[in-house]
C-alpha cells in the first residue's frame, strides 16, 4: 500500500511539472501567434532570446533581440499579414518546443518553424525561419 501511495505522488508530482512546462509553451506559442498575425515586431519580440537566428528566405544571420524587431518591422510592412496558424507543436525530450506555422500575405504564404528553449527557466525564441513557398 505505501509503494503504490509513493508511487501516485511520483506520479502527480511529475504531472504537475510536465503540464506546467506544456502550458507555459501553449501560452508562449499563443500570444506569439496573436503578435504574427498583427504584424507587430514589437510585440514578438517580447518572447525572443537575447540574440536570436532569423532565417528569411535563405538570408540567415544572428541577431540581437532589438536588430531582429527592426528587421522584423521591415519584414512586416513588406510581407503585411493576412492571417497566422498553427500547423504542428511538439518537443523534445530535452525540453525545446517547436511550432510550424503558416504565415499568409497578400501575395503568398511562408511556412514559419518558430523554435524555444527556456533560459533561466523562461520560454524564449531563438530561432525563426520563414520559407516562402
Amino acid at each position: 500500500m505505501k509503494q503504490h501511495l509513493i508511487k501516485l505522488i511520483c506520479l502527480l508530482i511529475f504531472s504537475v511539472f510536465f503540464l506546467t512546462g506544456e502550458a507555459k509553451a501553449q501560452s508562449l506559442f499563443s500570444n506569439v501567434r496573436s503578435a504574427l498575425k498583427a504584424g507587430s515586431s514589437k510585440e514578438l519580440a517580447k518572447y525572443f532570446h537575447d540574440t536570436i537566428e532569423l532565417n528569411i528566405n535563405g538570408e540567415s544571420d544572428n541577431y540581437s533581440n532589438v536588430h531582429a524587431e527592426i528587421y522584423l518591422k521591415d519584414f512586416f510592412k513588406k510581407y503585411e499579414p493576412v492571417d497566422f496558424e498553427y500547423i504542428h507543436q511538439g518537443s523534445s525530450n530535452e525540453g525545446l518546443q517547436y511550432a510550424i506555422g503558416s504565415y499568409s500575405y497578400a501575395g503568398g504564404n511562408f511556412k514559419l518553424l518558430i523554435r524555444t528553449k527556456s533560459f533561466k527557466g523562461v520560454d524564449k525564441i531563438y530561432i525563426l525561419d520563414f520559407v516562402k513557398e
